[in-house]
């Protein structure tokens, strides 16, 4: 069960190429017919998922990763790049939508190589656990041991934390490197 291309989500009001995948064990996050998409709820300010606004337009929102309601901190250097049009696979989406999304992923690992110095920043665009297009885009921090997972930046226990304030002074640091380059 789906809704149907064309669906208008209840939150954003935005028409999208939408196409929920329910009832297949994807993730707790994913949208449901019953249920508002946790990504455009994100994009009006509201829920869990809301972090820092670091660069929109018409077609984007990047983001950094919020703190942890468990620790209060955050691993520095996770950004999403999300499309504001609720499309829930990357093929969905139209040309002008996928060139937005390239854009900004790719300035936005340009800004975090630079920011951490860093020799690898990842990419990922998965869509299991919330039908909304999003990508990825982390830092894998210098002296990172090579045992640690690529994709779980979280799991490496001296990976470098912030707190509210370190999180701000990052945003508005991030901020001005994408206004400077977008």
């Amino acid at each position: 069960m789906g809704f149907a291309v064309g669906h208008v989500c209840e939150v954003s009001g935005r028409r999208g190429a939408d196409r929920h995948e329910t009832g297949r064990g994807y993730g707790r996050a994913m949208a449901t017919p019953s249920g508002p998409c946790p990504l455009c709820e994100k994009h009006r300010g509201v829920g869990a998922l809301v972090g820092p606004v670091l660069w929109a337009d018409e077609q984007v929102v990047v983001s950094h990763r919020p703190l942890s309601r468990e620790t209060g901190s955050v691993v520095a250097g996770y950004l999403f790049v999300e499309t504001r049009d609720h499309v829930a696979r990357w093929q969905d989406l139209d040309a002008r939508q996928a060139a937005a999304v390239a854009r900004a992923s790719w300035t936005a690992a340009r800004i975090l190589a630079d920011r951490f110095a860093s020799e690898h920043v990842f990419t990922a665009i998965v869509g299991l656990g919330v039908a909304h297009v999003h990508q990825h885009v982390f830092v894998r921090h210098p002296g990172t041991p090579a045992t640690m997972p690529w994709h779980d930046p979280e799991s490496w226990d001296d990976a470098p934390r912030l707190d509210a304030r370190g999180l701000d002074h990052l945003a508005d640091a991030l901020r001005a490197r994408f206004d400077a380059l977008m």
